[in-house]
């Protein structure tokens, strides 16, 4: 039986001419969580999964393109997340409609209409706005995180594992502080064309034990080959580090780089106060990282 996540993905599938909302598809968290012990009534996670969708289009009445940045957010309990290529598809098939006398009136028109089509397939509350004027000011949530492979130790470790090693994952003796540390090595693949995906891992983590920085960095370079959706390697490393180092706090962020079009960047926290603050605003850019 096919799955559901490749009704699109991998296919040789026309853009849509004209809006197209049942091209979406709506694929359950579950098909990956059960492989985590990650059960919907008790996550040890809370969570925004956040996109940006830099190729919006549309006409107004009289014909005027508008084009701009779609960034929108839902939450990371929602029973389904939108498998992107659908969306990439459903998103294009507004580039020839006409909507609104004049470009306010058509955004207003359009966010109505993704808010409701979204927010039906997923059964939960869609945040979404549209950008189109100056995207400079933007905040960086992570300046304060270190960067694992700048580290002067790392020129000399031995990298062997490229397929997830959860036995990487060690503490450093005698310590009880927090780390903020980050990687712009994040590698893996899609579910189901294993195409490769690239991006950054953002990780706070406070509490008893710390896990040793060289052995982290060879854990997330470890997820090289892995085959999962952006949200479900977010969430892997999230649970890897919870049950390795029960933690008191807890983020685990993940900024994938755009394809198609757009970027998918998955926030796990165990507090809310963790959240990156304008990542997750959905009426706010952050600043643009490495990759994006």
């Amino acid at each position: 039986m096919e799955p559901i996540e490749g009704k699109i993905l991998g296919k040789k599938v026309g853009y849509p001419q004209q809006y197209s909302p049942k091209i979406l598809v709506a694929v359950p968290r579950s098909l990956n969580r059960e492989i985590y012990q990650l059960s919907a009534d008790h996550l040890p996670f809370k969570g925004v999964d956040v996109w940006h969708a830099y190729e919006l289009s549309f006409l107004t009445e009289k014909g005027l393109p508008v084009a701009g940045l779609l960034k929108l957010s839902y939450a990371a309990d929602s029973e389904f997340l939108v498998e992107s290529k659908s969306l990439k598809l459903y998103l294009n098939g507004f580039n020839m409609e006409r909507m609104g006398s004049n470009a306010s009136e058509g955004i207003d028109q359009i966010l109505g209409t993704i808010k409701k089509d979204l927010s039906a397939l997923l059964q939960t509350k869609v945040n979404l706005a549209f950008f189109d004027g100056d995207l400079k000011g933007a905040e960086d949530d992570f300046d304060a995180f270190s960067v694992l492979e700048k580290h002067p130790e790392v020129q000399d470790l031995r990298f062997t594992h490229f397929s997830e090693t959860p036995s990487l994952l060690i503490p450093e003796e005698n310590t009880h502080g927090m780390q903020k540390v980050a990687t712009h090595l994040l590698r893996s693949n899609c579910k189901i064309t294993h195409q490769p995906d690239w991006g950054s891992a953002y990780i706070h983590i406070k509490g008893p034990r710390s896990p040793k920085a060289s052995g982290l960095l060879q854990y997330l370079v470890s997820i090289r080959n892995e085959n999962h959706f952006h949200e479900e390697i977010c969430e892997m490393i999230y649970k890897r580090l919870w049950d390795a180092f029960s933690p008191e706090e807890l983020m685990v962020t993940c900024i994938y780089t755009r394809r198609g079009g757009i970027d998918i960047c998955p926030v796990r926290v165990s507090h809310d106060h963790l959240l990156p603050r304008a990542l997750v605003n959905v009426d706010q850019l952050s600043k643009r990282l490495l990759r994006q």
